[in-house]
């Protein structure tokens, strides 16, 4: 990790940001302190929540996000935790 004082970054940054986009990573000091990172840019992840629901549409599954079955509330049988699973 490479570290550049905040001052000089002005005549530098053209440079900085390819090194940053090869994907190093550059501490930006002030006064010797590290008050930030140049960081390569990464997509951000996570759920695509449309794309999950068209896909149940297109299987034929009607559902909307955070549906709750109507029972979930009813007391569970008194023998669920010792009945054996439905086979496959």
């Amino acid at each position: 990790m490479t570290s550049i004082a905040l001052e000089n970054i002005g005549s530098d940054f053209a440079d900085l940001a390819r090194r940053v986009e090869g994907g190093e990573t550059i501490v930006v000091t002030r006064a010797g302190k590290p008050i930030l990172d140049l960081v390569p840019h990464r997509r951000k992840g996570g759920i695509d929540y449309a794309a999950g629901e068209a896909f149940l549409r297109a299987h034929g599954i009607e559902r909307t996000a955070g549906f709750i079955a109507d029972d979930f509330d009813d007391p569970l049988p008194e023998d669920f935790l010792i009945r054996p699973l439905p086979g496959p």
